[in-house]
């Protein structure tokens, strides 16, 4: 048996009220539903025609093409209120721009990082260097000149291969880095540094910016699953929570973070010692902020304090 809704209210149909309560309402609150009966038993008759018979009773229904009209109307009420609660929704159900899959970063910005780094393990002393002094640079800039020629423009293709070779290239760096800050911070406690002031803060700043780049580079190839993983748009949840993903009001639907980003967290966290305005969430970005900034302050401070002694 066909069912059919029926709107009883105490005001002749009042269908024109009833869309008029559905304009009013909003995500959040229900719509009051209680006007509205399903029926299983048999439809009304229709009313007579205008002038046949006797007049129509006080409480008969309205003419169809007023009903129509009425139903027509509800219903964009409806569908604007659709368009309003999908807009409204929370930020949860909706991805953000720096989400979705994109085109890559480019290569450049990150090779001119290491390219960096190796030209300034050159400027160490001989006593400070991991074994010879030009071993570990030149193995760096055999992998580094490697992933240039593999990869040389944009970074949004996925190999294995050129993944272990990046992360081989920043461990190279990063224990080169350490063991020259162990053995500047060993001469200094011991009272074995030589040289003058000059050349002792010409070598903690080589060591000093050698680790801000070393945990750039960290940050930008962990983060999200990597630059290879981020253009894709494969993982959701950072773990590096940048200001532009919680100001999206104010943020480009391009931004996305690239190696600059990762850059001036690596040196904000280097010099304030603790997060600024870009917060770890991952533990292994805890960790890893930690390890920096502990490194960064003891070099600097054992430095400045041995060059201040030195001058006077």
């Amino acid at each position: 048996m066909p069912r059919k809704a029926q709107f009883q209210t105490g005001r002749s149909w009042g269908v024109p009220d009833r869309a008029a309560s559905l304009a009013s309402w909003h995500p959040g609150r229900p719509p009051d539903c209680q006007d509205v009966a399903v029926s299983d038993a048999a439809p009304p008759s229709p009313p007579p025609p205008p002038g046949a018979g006797a007049s129509a009773p006080a409480g008969a229904g309205p003419e169809p093409d007023e009903l129509v009209r009425a139903l027509h109307a509800a219903r964009h009420h409806l569908e604007a209120l659709i368009e309003r609660f999908e807009v409204a929704a929370p930020a949860g159900e909706r991805r953000a721009p720096w989400m979705h899959a994109s085109t890559g970063e480019e290569r450049w910005p990150a090779a001119l990082a290491i390219i960096a780094a190796i030209a300034l393990q050159f400027l160490l002393p001989d006593r400070l260097s991991l074994g010879q002094r030009w071993l570990v640079p030149s193995l760096e800039s055999l992998l580094a000149v490697g992933l240039i020629i593999a990869n040389p423009r944009r970074i949004n293709r996925r190999s294995r291969a050129l993944r272990s070779a990046s992360v081989a290239v920043i461990a190279l760096t990063s224990l080169a880095n350490g063991w020259s800050s162990y053995e500047l911070v060993r001469e200094i406690i011991t009272g074995k540094a030589g040289g003058g002031a000059t050349a002792l803060l010409a070598t903690g700043a080589a060591i000093y910016v050698t680790n801000i780049i070393v945990f750039a580079l960290w940050y930008w190839e962990w983060d999200r699953g990597g630059p290879v993983a981020r253009a894709l748009g494969e993982r959701v949840y950072p773990d590096l929570l940048f200001p532009q993903m919680v100001t999206r009001e104010i943020t480009p639907e391009t931004w996305r973070p690239t190696f600059v980003d990762y850059l001036y967290v690596s040196y904000t966290n280097a010099t304030a010692f603790s997060p600024t305005d870009t917060m770890p969430m991952a533990r292994w970005t805890k960790l890893l902020f930690l390890a920096q900034s502990a490194i960064a302050l003891c070099v600097a401070a054992l430095v400045i304090a041995r060059a201040v002694n030195i001058l006077r």
